[in-house]
């Protein structure tokens, strides 16, 4: 199994192209499934998860290509697929795949659509949180499917297709707003969703369905309206930018100081973040097609946070600005309201020689002089790259095992960070 070692201590400098968002190319990826047409992807990031979906949509029948790198792509940028969803031969999404990626789940919003039938798996447990499907259930139900739950199989199924309807989310959801989006696109009628996540993937996805033919206002808004189509064509789109790799990269710089430009990438998609990050005591300016970082010569200052949906400080950084807290003048408080359980890395950053006490959803990280290396285990996504972030500044070496984690949502992260100076590499085997 891979590892990450690090020797900490050197400052970063230098630019960092940032990738396309995982979190918009999956339910982009998925979208293609409401077309007998060809959706083509730009910008597509090369992740573990990208692939764990491509084989969960063959099985389906769609066929998809991958195109030739072009002249100035290297690994570190993105890829273009090409899907097209014109034979799908089964809308069965069995266990042994929707296991591997949760957000496969959402699969079921475009097959009920078009084919007016679906087999998803139920995605099972989460090391973060319970993350339940019941919000996703009800808006399907909302829009006229009939939903059972069968040995573990959500099945849902629509004879004479979905309904346009108001659907009401009891609190915000991004995974329910990905599916009734979907799935309103192609209802009869129109479908009103209230309470509508705001986050910059929901909008892309709406932008992406709109130049497939989709009628959609107020996409990046709490209210969306959308009024069905009887079918929709193909396109082509450029995933945005990821907005937590450019947050996460922004924390290493502050972090480890140095100056570092994060390229191809858009300041907006997490301001409230940078606020945070000028606050603690770091320089960040806009520049054209990307944003420059740098730390000061006064430190880190210790900031109070809570995490919120968007546009409020995301769940997804938490962990990235908790280890940079660790080495913060002062004590600083930060809340988690989004997952139950997602304090994981306490435990890990803990064993590098952070001082951190946790009460209820909230973690009270007491600012040390130093970190020290040591063996550390990545537990999910987010906590293993907040290891990254604490071992680039500990002292002598750290190595952080179960590094498939990082590979699920980063990309090229080792060489994106051994471009500016981090003394970086992966252990094969």
């Amino acid at each position: 199994m891979d590892r990450i070692r690090i020797r900490g201590g050197a400052p970063l400098h230098g630019s960092i192209p940032i990738s396309g968002a995982k979190n918009a190319a999956l339910p982009l990826m998925i979208a293609s499934l409401l077309t007998d047409e060809t959706l083509e992807l730009g910008n597509v990031p090369r992740l573990a998860d990208i692939s764990s979906l491509l084989r969960i949509m063959s099985n389906f029948g769609v066929d998809h290509t991958i195109a030739g790198r072009r002249p100035g792509q290297t690994t570190e940028t993105g890829q273009t697929i090409r899907l097209t969803s014109r034979a799908v031969i089964d809308t069965c999404a069995p266990y042994e795949l929707v296991s591997t990626m949760r957000a496969s789940f959402w699969v079921i919003a475009p097959l009920l659509a078009r084919f007016g039938h679906a087999k998803v798996s139920m995605p099972g447990g989460c090391a973060i949180g319970t993350r339940p499907v019941d919000l996703l259930i009800m808006a399907l139900a909302r829009l006229g499917a009939t939903i059972e739950i069968d040995g573990g199989y959500v099945i849902g199924t629509a004879p004479k297709g979905l309904k346009g309807a108001e659907i009401d989310f009891p609190k915000v959801t991004v995974g329910g707003t990905h599916v009734a989006l979907m799935a309103a696109t192609l209802a009869d009628g129109v479908t009103v969703i209230r309470n509508a996540a705001r986050e910059p993937e929901v909008a892309d996805l709406a932008a992406c369905l709109v130049k497939m033919g989709a009628k959609i206002e107020g996409a990046g808004t709490s209210e969306i309206v959308v009024t069905g189509v009887s079918r929709l064509g193909g396109a082509s789109h450029d995933v945005l930018p990821d907005r937590i790799e450019t947050g996460t990269y922004a924390m290493a710089v502050a972090m480890t100081g140095g100056d570092v430009v994060l390229e191809n990438t858009r300041p907006e998609l997490l301001q409230f973040a940078l606020d945070v990050l000028q606050q603690s005591g770091t320089e960040v300016t806009p520049t054209f097609g990307g944003v420059r970082i740098r730390r000061n010569g006064n430190g880190i200052q210790s900031v109070d946070v809570t995490t919120d949906p968007f546009p409020g400080f995301p769940t997804d950084l938490q962990a990235q600005f908790m280890a940079l807290m660790t080495r913060a003048n002062g004590t600083s408080r930060i809340r988690e309201t989004i997952f139950e359980n997602r304090f994981m890395h306490v435990q890990e950053l803990a064993r590098l020689g952070a001082q951190i006490r946790l009460d209820g959803d909230s973690a009270y990280v007491e600012g040390v002089a130093g970190l020290k290396g040591a063996p550390v285990m990545a537990t999910d996504l987010r906590a293993s790259v907040s290891l990254v972030i604490a071992g680039l500044v500990a002292d002598g070496e750290t190595t952080i095992n179960r590094v498939y984690h990082l590979d699920r949502g980063f990309e090229a992260l080792e060489a994106k960070l051994a471009r500016c100076g981090a003394e970086i590499e992966r252990l094969r085997g």
